[in-house]
């Protein structure tokens, strides 16, 4: 770059436009994290300081002892193993039955493959409060003798696996089926005219360009499914099967709660999503821009 272009660029006037939308961006950003330093603020102070001072207030001590108290009387590590339970098999079911949808609609040409999405997609649509009712009194009634605790599709993790695998894969086969129709066409004729069956043209041809998109969908199902809370109050009624969304409620007392063990409590939640994001960043950022070029 020569001198006169860079002291041009330089001397450039600042449009107000820009210094708008920074100061919105500036503002929306301060807003989002306003409740997250909010908790963090409260978790480290004791409850006797902000009962005494109030929240609004210059803090005198700060230290972890919240968060010390709050992992062992909410017995976290119980907690976290009976989501991981959950989540693990609902992620890798449901990329793996959705996989195949989007494979079957995407890449062979019949009369019902939209329609076909379609139902799968329309799954999404439906809001989990309006089936809630049917939906308990099946899991009341299909009895599961030897293969759950209980007897029954209710109360027991695989109530939730199959239901998490249930709602999410409608979403999953859409994102992926648009993905795949993005692949060249070619690859599938060459691999049939080699004589490659349909499930190694699906595991050993198709499903590995599909790593972006499967990182994004991971990490989305990941959070969704670790953050839910109202399946697993519905349909877990024993206290030591739920997962780690319902073990705050071993933080409240029955006549006093103490909001800076519940704040750190909340806090220490979110760490294992925070994990799962950071891990697939990467995967996750490039599978939220494929297509953005094409068109």
């Amino acid at each position: 770059m020569s001198a006169p272009t860079a002291a041009l660029r330089r001397r450039a006037p600042v449009r107000p436009a820009r210094v708008l939308l920074h100061v919105f961006l500036s503002v929306t950003a301060v807003a989002w994290l306003a409740p997250l330093l909010w908790a963090v603020f409260s978790a480290l102070r004791p409850y006797s300081e902000t009962s005494a001072k109030g929240y609004v207030s210059w803090p005198d001590k700060l230290g972890l002892d919240n968060f010390t108290h709050a992992y062992q009387q909410s017995d976290m590590t119980h907690y976290f193993v009976n989501t991981l339970f959950i989540a693990v098999p609902a992620v890798l079911l449901t990329l793996f039955l959705s996989s195949c949808v989007a494979f079957y609609v995407s890449r062979f040409d019949f009369r019902v493959n939209l329609a076909l999405l379609l139902v799968f997609t329309a799954g999404n649509l439906l809001p989990q409060q309006v089936i809630i009712t049917p939906l308990y009194r099946m899991y009341l009634l299909t009895d599961l003798p030897g293969v759950t605790a209980s007897g029954k599709l209710y109360d027991s993790a695989l109530g939730l696996v199959l239901v998490h695998v249930a709602f999410q894969s409608g979403f999953c086969a859409f994102v992926l089926s648009n993905y795949m129709r993005s692949l060249p066409h070619e690859l599938t004729e060459a691999a049939l005219v080699d004589g490659a069956s349909v499930w190694r043209l699906y595991w050993q041809i198709t499903l590995p360009l599909c790593k972006p998109a499967m990182a994004a969908l991971a990490t989305l199902l990941s959070i969704w499914i670790y953050n839910d809370f109202f399946w697993a109050l519905v349909l877990i009624s024993t206290g030591e099967n739920m997962p780690i969304t319902s073990a705050l409620n071993n933080l409240s007392g029955q006549y006093f709660t103490d909001p800076n063990l519940v704040a750190a409590g909340a806090l220490l939640t979110a760490v294992p999503t925070l994990i799962v994001y950071f891990a697939l960043q990467r995967q996750f950022v490039s599978g939220l821009t494929l297509g953005s070029g094409k068109g």
